[in-house]
C-alpha cells in the first residue's frame, strides 16, 4: 500500500508540474483529490487495514495528500501570475497615443433662439407659461373671437381629433387660459409646438413652434406694444434695428399689425437677404379685442392689453441666415455642428 501511495503521489506531482494552465491544473486536482480521486480511493481502504495499523496508514495518506495540495497551490500561484503577465502584455496601452475626442452635445438652433427670446422677455418682467398641445375647440377658436364658419376652423387647416378636440393650431389658447384665471395684471409669453395642415417645403411644416406674448393691465395702449416690440427687435437683431408696423387683420386683436424689422444684413439699403426691400417681416400683433377680454372674464371697460405672435423657426432662420426650414428637422450633424 505504501508503494502504491508513493507511486500515486509521484504521478500527481508530475502532472502538476506539467500543467500548462489553470484548467489543466484543476483537472489534476479532481483526478487525485476529488470524491472519486486516486488518493481519496486509497483513504477509503482504511476499513480493510488492521486496527493497530490504521494510525500509521492514516498518517501516510495525509502526508501524501498534503504534498499534492501544496504542489497544487504552488502551481496555481505560478500559473495565475503567468496569466496576469500574459494579459498585461496583450492589453498594453500606448499612453503616447492621443485620446479619443469626446463628442459633447449642444443646443439645437431653435432651442438657442428660444432661450434668447425668453431671456429678453424675462428681462422685461414677463413670465413663461406653457399649455396643452391637445386643445378644446373653444379655447383654440371661440375664446379668440374666431366664430363657427370662420375659415380658420376648416378641417383643411386644422387637425381635428373629435368635433370638439383638436391639435392646437396656435399657442394663443394659452393666453385665454391665463386670462380666465383672473390674476391681473398679466405679462406672459407662451412658447410651444403647434400643428397645421401644411405641406412640407422650405418655409412650411405641419408641425412648428410659436411664441405668443400677452400683456393685460389698466391703461395699456398701442404705444406700449410698439415700444415693447421695438426693444425686443433691438435685443434680438442688434441695437441699430428699426421696426415698421403695417395695418393687418387678426380676429383676436383690434387694431392689428404686421411688424417688419430693418434688414440687419444691409442696414435697410436693400440686398438679396431682404429681397431688395430693406425690411423683413417677423411677427403679427395688435391690441387685444375687447370681446376676447369679456369672454375670458376681464372687464374690457377697465382693462386693455396687447398680444403678439412670432414663429420660432422664422427667428432661427433669420438670425442664422438659414434658407430652408427643413434643415432644422433633418438632424444632419454636418448642419447642427455649426451651432
Amino acid at each position: 500500500m505504501n508503494e502504491q501511495l508513493a507511486k500515486i503521489t509521484e504521478e500527481a506531482l508530475g502532472k502538476i508540474s506539467g500543467a500548462e494552465n489553470l484548467d489543466a491544473l484543476n483537472e489534476v486536482r479532481v483526478e487525485y483529490l476529488g470524491k472519486k480521486g486516486h488518493i481519496t480511493a486509497v483513504m477509503k481502504e482504511m476499513k480493510n487495514v488492521a486496527p493497530e495499523d490504521r494510525p500509521a496508514f492514516g498518517q501516510m495518506v495525509n502526508d501524501a495528500r498534503s504534498k499534492v495540495e501544496e504542489a497544487l497551490e504552488a502551481a496555481k500561484e505560478a500559473l495565475s501570475q503567468a496569466a496576469i503577465r500574459e494579459r498585461l502584455a496583450a492589453e498594453v496601452i500606448d499612453v503616447t497615443l492621443p485620446a479619443r475626442k469626446a463628442s459633447i452635445g449642444h443646443g439645437h438652433p431653435c432651442q438657442i433662439a428660444l432661450d434668447e427670446v425668453e431671456r429678453i422677455f424675462i428681462g422685461m418682467g414677463y413670465e413663461v407659461v406653457e399649455g396643452p398641445e391637445i386643445e378644446w375647440q373653444e379655447y383654440n377658436f371661440t375664446k379668440l373671437n374666431i366664430p363657427e364658419g370662420h375659415p380658420a376652423r376648416d378641417e383643411q387647416d386644422t387637425f381635428y381629433i373629435t368635433d370638439e378636440i383638436l391639435l392646437r393650431s396656435q399657442t394663443s389658447p394659452v393666453q385665454a387660459r391665463v386670462m380666465e384665471q383672473g390674476k391681473l395684471p398679466i405679462r406672459m409669453i407662451a412658447p410651444g409646438r403647434v400643428f397645421r395642415s401644411d405641406s412640407i417645403d422650405a418655409t412650411h411644416s405641419p408641425s412648428f413652434n410659436q411664441i405668443e406674448g400677452l400683456v393685460v393691465d389698466k391703461h395699456i395702449t398701442m404705444t406700449d406694444l410698439k415700444g415693447t416690440l421695438d426693444e425686443f427687435a433691438k435685443e434680438l437683431f442688434g441695437p441699430e434695428t428699426k421696426t415698421r408696423f403695417r395695418p393687418h387683420h387678426f380676429p383676436f386683436t383690434e387694431p392689428s399689425a404686421e411688424v417688419d424689422v430693418s434688414c440687419f444684413k444691409c442696414g435697410g439699403k436693400g440686398c438679396r437677404f431682404c429681397k431688395g426691400e430693406g425690411w423683413i417681416e417677423i411677427l403679427g400683433c395688435g391690441m387685444v379685442h375687447p370681446h376676447v377680454l369679456d369672454m375670458c372674464g376681464i372687464d374690457s371697460r377697465e382693462y386693455t392689453g396687447f398680444a403678439f405672435g412670432v414663429g420660432l423657426e422664422r427667428i432661427a432662420l433669420l438670425k442664422y441666415e438659414i434658407d430652408d426650414m427643413r434643415l432644422l428637422y433633418e438632424n444632419d450633424q454636418r448642419f447642427l455642428n455649426q451651432f
